[in-house]
This record gives structure tokens, C-alpha cells and sequence, in this order.
């Protein structure tokens, strides 16, 4: 195996099948056995000037299960059944070659190949019970379907987008407290009035379309005859929620992981941001080293000190995650670590970075693994320099366990824990831990308090000062936006056009941007002094919880935020 090549394996007893080489397509189709339950793909040989190939395990239906992109430096990917839900019969594995000189680049024909089933000759493959339980998991899914409102409280609820897991054809806007099946996190109105915290009830979605057309249900069905055979590289992120976007500089941020439309995880999983000319640069194979495996509700903390981001845990359908990435932004390479010390695996926790240190709390924890069984009230620190995990000694009033929580730093001293939720029950309350003597307290809070919430963003405005926007209360995706003052204790609610998008699940930060331009959230730019520098939010992503999920990137000027309170 000396020449470039695409190999593949079926199954734990099959050898390695060629499915692309340096002479061949640039592009092929294979039908999985029905009873491979594993699939493993890698390259072999020099890849010369070829840049990527890109994979995707696809249902009878041609809808992906799972997508995976193979690089120079990432060699090797692989699936198995248990992680993917909808992994039933009649899989598909698509192939596409990618850059290099192709013999074959007529993009429009597609190599179709079939794999012999292999089955050791002492080995009697179980046919019966492979049948027995596709005919289970069919009738599971009739009765779904017969049953929409039908919904569990169970702690497995945990790790389900807002957005749900049924998509309609025209979406119907239901009344407040009414169940939508498969896309509540909540059994039923009765569950939703459990919520924790002040009077202030959740308010009413407006249906607000984003900028960016969303992705309905009815667009997406209507490409379900198509075969997938577009290869046009995309210009900006496709639509998700879950990602991380983690600032590097002051005009330069990273997009990290996520989860677009049908639950599916984004195929374009790291971008590069300019804020110079908001413009998007697909960054996966720029990077060398193992990358990480695409997941969403992990995090992603920036160290300036050592110029690193640190991603960790998060989840992928029933895999758990509590791996430390590292990427190096000066010399663009992944590196795993390989850290001493005991932390569960996490997803939608928070994550804090002070003084080189990682402060990880709460979050979704799978008990028994991989089912979800609960959230987690403990904090977790991680020291990069010696590689190690440790749970410090915290006195005082510390929060309950909870997920999907917003953490913010605030003047390098203190972190301001706000709301979250436990199923069933979602919080609006406000925690501080003070760094310095590591206790915990309760923050009493005055003026009109956002309703409880989680999956919302957050961002520090200033020394004093930080935002909460959107969110998912349990039934709806919320567009208010709030600001919190430190020094007062108090919470002012102010209302801006650009922030009027009901959203969960997306993010918020805070950069410079170029004087000579300011961005708004129509497209529009208003001519600023030469040289001068604006320092703006930035809004991308999350999902409404009616099937959309977003790609815009929105800013607002950060003067005009505090001088709205």
C-alpha cells in the first residue's frame, strides 16, 4: 500500500477494502452489509497536494447518520452502531476525494461498490436476532410517530436539543404550555410550572425570522430525492447550535463543533473569523494533529499566556466525553491530552479560565454510562502545566447541580454562575464564587430578573457589568436580553432590534472590530472614523426550537448596549 489510497473496513473480521486510489474515482458509494456494526475508515501513502476526503454514513432515506472528514493529519476515522441512533439496515458509506490532481473530476458520476459480507467459517453470523431487532426498533418508531405528545422526565432529556428531534413539514405555532412532540425538553405544562426562581414568567416567542434563511423541515425534505453530489465549498458556517466560538485576539475568533438540522452534527465543524471584514475561513485542515471527534455542549476557553485554546468534554448522540484538546494558535496543531487526576464526562457545563487554570462546573454527566442520570454541582480544575484534574476545597452557598448554566469572570477575581436547569426544572438564580477565598454565595438580586432559563448566552461588557440574551426555557426559545451590574446587584432589561431573534444554544462574545466599518445586523454598514476601533458583541447560531437553526453572525456596539440601561 505504498500509493495514495482510501481503505475501508466492515466490520471487526473484514480486511481492508480499497475504496479510492491515486488512479481511480474521486468519488464512490458503498452499500454496508446489514450486519456491520462498525465501519472504520483511513488513508494510506503520501497525499501529495490532495486536501481532504469527506465521508458520510448516510439511512435509505440518503440523510446523513453521522459525517467525518479525513485530512494529512487526521488519517484515520471510525463509527459504531451503538453511537448512531438511526444506524438501522440499508447504510450507505459516500466518499468524496478532494483537491490533488483527480483523473476522474466529473463530479456528477459516483462509483458504486458492493461488500461481500465475510463470516469466519467457526462463526455463525446472527442473522435471526439482527432481523428481530430492526423489527423492534421499526415498530418503536410507528408507535413514536402515532404518539407525538407521548414524552419521559427522564434524566436522558438532559442531552436533547431544543430544537427536537421531529421536524414538520409547515411548522404550527402551539399555545403556551403545550407539548410538541419529540421537540420538548419539558413532559407537559404541569413540568414547565416547576420552574425555580422570581415572577417573572417566560415571555411569548414572536416567530421572528433571522436574517440568515433558516433551514425549515419543508426545504429539507424536499432534497431527500437528491443525491448528495454538491461540492461547492461553503463561504460561512452551516446552521447549528451548540458550538463553541472562542475569541484568540482582537480580531480573530474560532468556531468549534455544533449540531445542525435533524440532530445531525455539522459537516464544517472549525471556522476562522475575521472581525476585520467579518469574513469566514473553513479552518479544519489547516490544523495538524488529531482533531477533535465533533460533538456539541463542550467548551472552548482561550489561554493568552500560552496562546492556546483548551476544548474539553461535550457529547455525541450516547458518547460522553471528558478528553482535553489543545490547539496551538501559533503553530496550528491539535494536541490530545493525556491527563492524570479523576472528571467525569461533561456536556453543557461551564467553563472559566483563570490564571491559566481551567474551572470547570456543573454539567450533564452520564450515570450508568452512556445513558444521562442527573447533573453535576462539582468543580473541577485543570492545570495545564502539570496535566493534571483536582477538586479544590469550596466552602459557602454553592449552586445546585445544574446544566446549560452561563458562567462569566468577572475583574479576574470573581465568577458570576446564572441560571440553568436540572430536569424538570429550570433556575434563574444568581451564584458568585469569590476566587480569592473559593467560597461560594447566593446573590440577592434587585429589579426585573430574566425568567429561568438555559442555553442562553452570556457576555462581559465591562469590569462591572455582563449580558444574558436568549435561552430555552422548556417550551420556547426566548429573544430577551438582559445586563447585570456587579457593583448594584441589579438587573436592567433593555431591548435592541438586532437581539429580537428568539434563540438557544448559540453564542455570544465580545471583540474589536475595524473603525473603517461597523456591521449591523442587516448587512448594512455605517461609515465610521478612520482608525478608530469599536468594540462590539457578536452573535452566531443556536436554534429556535421550531427546527431552524441559524447561521447568522450578528453585532451590536457595546456603548449601545450599556447606554440602553
Amino acid at each position: 500500500m505504498e500509493d495514495f489510497g482510501i481503505y475501508a473496513v466492515f466490520g471487526v473480521n473484514c480486511p481492508p477494502q480499497r475504496l479510492l486510489s491515486a488512479e481511480g474515482s474521486c468519488r464512490v458509494s458503498v452499500a454496508v452489509p446489514p450486519s456491520v456494526r462498525q465501519v472504520v475508515l483511513f488513508s494510506s501513502g503520501p497525499w501529495g497536494e490532495r486536501i481532504c476526503v469527506n465521508a458520510e454514513l448516510n439511512d435509505a432515506d440518503r440523510f446523513p447518520i453521522t459525517i467525518g472528514k479525513l485530512t494529512p493529519y487526521n488519517k484515520c476515522l471510525s463509527w459504531e452502531q451503538w453511537e448512531e441512533e438511526t444506524w438501522t439496515d440499508s447504510v450507505t458509506l459516500n466518499v468524496t476525494l478532494e483537491g490533488g490532481n483527480l483523473v476522474k473530476a466529473d463530479w456528477s458520476e459516483t462509483e458504486l461498490l458492493s461488500v461481500k459480507e465475510y463470516t469466519p467459517k467457526d462463526i455463525v453470523a446472527p442473522l435471526a436476532a439482527r432481523e428481530l431487532n430492526g423489527k423492534r426498533k421499526r415498530e418503536r418508531v410507528s408507535e413514536e410517530d402515532r404518539d407525538e405528545n407521548k414524552m419521559t422526565t427522564s434524566g436522558q432529556q438532559e442531552n436533547v436539543c431544543p430544537n427536537g428531534t421531529v421536524e414538520k413539514t409547515t411548522p404550527v405555532r402551539k399555545a403556551t404550555g403545550q407539548t410538541k412532540g419529540g421537540q420538548k425538553l419539558f413532559s407537559s405544562g404541569a413540568d414547565a410550572a416547576k420552574v425555580k426562581g422570581t415572577a417573572n414568567g417566560a415571555g411569548q416567542v414572536q416567530g421572528i425570522v433571522g436574517r440568515t434563511p433558516p433551514q425549515s423541515a419543508a426545504r429539507t425534505k424536499s432534497k431527500q430525492a437528491k443525491t448528495p453530489t454538491q461540492t461547492a465549498p461553503l463561504v460561512s458556517p452551516s446552521g447549528r447550535w451548540g458550538q463553541t466560538l472562542c475569541p484568540i485576539d482582537a480580531l480573530t475568533a474560532i468556531l468549534i463543533g455544533g449540531q445542525g438540522s435533524r440532530m445531525q452534527f455539522c459537516k464544517d465543524p472549525m471556522w476562522k473569523l475575521c472581525t476585520e471584514d467579518m469574513s469566514w475561513f473553513a479552518a479544519e485542515t489547516l490544523a495538524e494533529g488529531p482533531t477533535p471527534e465533533a460533538r456539541i455542549g463542550h467548551t472552548a476557553v482561550y489561554d493568552p499566556d500560552s496562546q492556546r485554546i483548551f476544548v474539553f468534554g461535550g457529547s455525541k448522540n450516547k458518547k460522553w466525553f471528558n478528553d482535553v484538546h489543545i490547539l496551538d494558535t501559533q503553530s496550528w496543531k491539535w494536541t490530545m491530552v493525556e491527563a492524570q487526576g479523576k472528571v467525569p464526562p461533561l456536556a453543557y457545563h461551564s467553563c472559566s479560565m483563570f490564571r491559566g487554570e481551567l474551572f470547570v462546573l456543573g454539567g450533564v454527566f452520564p450515570c450508568p454510562n452512556p445513558e444521562p442520570d442527573g447533573c453535576s454541582d462539582s468543580l473541577y480544575i485543570f492545570d495545564p502545566h502539570l496535566s493534571i484534574w483536582y477538586q479544590p476545597i469550596v466552602t459557602g452557598d454553592k449552586p445546585s447541580p445544574r446544566s446549560g448554566h452561563s458562567a462569566c469572570v468577572i475583574q479576574e477575581r470573581k465568577i458570576y454562575v446564572f441560571g440553568g436547569w436540572d430536569t424538570p426544572v429550570c433556575y434563574n438564580d444568581m451564584y458568585m464564587l469569590d476566587l480569592g477565598l473559593m467560597e461560594f454565595s447566593a446573590v440577592k438580586t434587585t429589579g426585573k430578573a430574566p425568567s429561568p432559563r438555559s442555553w442562553h448566552g452570556s457576555a462581559v461588557l465591562s469590569d462591572t457589568k455582563f449580558l444574558i440574551h436568549g435561552g430555552y426555557n422548556g417550551n420556547n426559545a426566548l429573544n430577551d436580553t438582559f445586563i447585570f451590574d456587579i457593583d448594584t446587584n441589579s438587573w436592567t432589561e433593555v431591548t435592541l432590534p438586532q437581539l429580537s431573534i428568539p434563540r438557544a444554544g448559540h453564542s455570544i462574545i465580545t471583540m474589536e472590530t475595524d473603525g473603517h466599518r461597523r456591521f449591523s445586523g442587516k448587512d448594512e454598514d455605517v461609515d465610521m472614523d478612520a482608525g478608530s476601533v469599536s468594540r462590539r458583541l457578536l452573535v452566531f447560531g443556536g436554534g429556535d426550537n421550531e427546527g431552524n437553526f441559524y447561521s447568522d453572525l450578528t453585532t451590536v456596539a457595546v456603548e449601545d448596549l450599556l447606554a440602553a440601561i
